[in-house]
């Protein structure tokens, strides 16, 4: 059975702050949910999505919204508060045409960076966390627009489930990266040679642009008309800025998975409760 009330601990480290919260599912849902013996990880990220949401999002705030399995709740949370009136006046930026989809079914008003360069708060998942708040994105195929949107936010809270959090950037996850069609064997021979890289394995992404499996033998086309490269490594990113900065010089990229220094918390859902860790 899962407790009913709060366990709360504070840990301070010289370069993070922690904090452990364990949750009621009434708290977090706001409904009376019959208790399990475990929660299911769509529950967990369930329970990231709102609670990012809970704390970070306000009336009259510019939100960017993510895309992925746990952003998904996230949007739907905005969507539930504009319409029960606790939120007002929100205007958001989606990161992909599935979660402009999903804003636009729950009547949450868009516009775009051309009109609002400036966000208050940009709500998303990752692929992978380190312990330094980098990380993996793109797995979903949104990388471009989700960084283009996330550089642009005053914060930037990132929710994840337990299984996201490693002690090194690499071989859990493969590194996507956009690049332009144009001769993009050339282009993989590049990001391949990059000293960074140690010699990580680029392969072209194929069938859904949604996921890294190999669903189809068509090339994977993003929301940009790129293609996507998925850098498999067998060993741990030793240097992940300058990596980050060796792929944006190849010609070719359009943008990595990269996600250095931009992080100003992480909300992690385990079985036992919800980790928040902040930069």
């Amino acid at each position: 059975m899962l407790r009913a009330l709060v366990v709360l601990t504070l840990a301070l480290s010289s370069a993070t702050a922690f904090h452990t919260l364990r949750l009621t599912p009434q708290r977090v849902f706001g409904t009376s949910l019959k208790m399990a013996t475990k929660l299911t990880q769509d529950e967990l990220k369930k329970m990231v999505g709102y609670k990012a949401v809970d704390d970070h999002v306000k009336s009259g705030m510019v939100v960017g919204l993510g895309t992925g399995s746990t952003a998904y709740f996230a949007v739907e949370r905005v969507g539930q508060k504009l319409a029960s009136g606790e939120l007002k006046d929100i205007v958001a930026i989606p990161t992909s045409i599935r979660t402009k989809e999903q804003a636009e079914s729950l009547n949450i008003p868009l516009v775009t960076l051309d009109t609002h360069s400036r966000l208050d708060v940009a709500i998303d998942g990752a692929d992978l966390v380190d312990p330094a708040l980098n990380l993996v994105k793109g797995g979903g195929g949104a990388l471009f627009r989700e960084k283009i949107v996330e550089a642009s936010a005053d914060k930037f809270i990132v929710i994840v489930d337990q299984s996201k959090i490693v002690d090194a950037l690499g071989p859990a996850f493969p590194l996507p990266i956009e690049c332009l069609p144009f001769c993009i064997e050339h282009t993989m021979r590049n990001l391949e040679a990059l000293p960074a890289m140690q010699g990580a394995k680029a392969v072209l992404r194929r069938g859904s642009s949604a996921n890294n499996k190999v669903d189809g033998e068509e090339i994977a086309i993003s929301d940009n008309n790129c293609y996507l490269v998925d850098m498999h490594f067998d060993e741990p990113i030793k240097d992940p800025v300058a990596l980050a900065d060796q792929i944006n010089k190849v010609v070719g990229t359009v943008e990595h998975g990269l996600f250095v220094g931009m992080t100003t918390s992480v909300i992690i859902a385990g079985e036992d409760g919800i980790t928040v860790k902040d930069a």
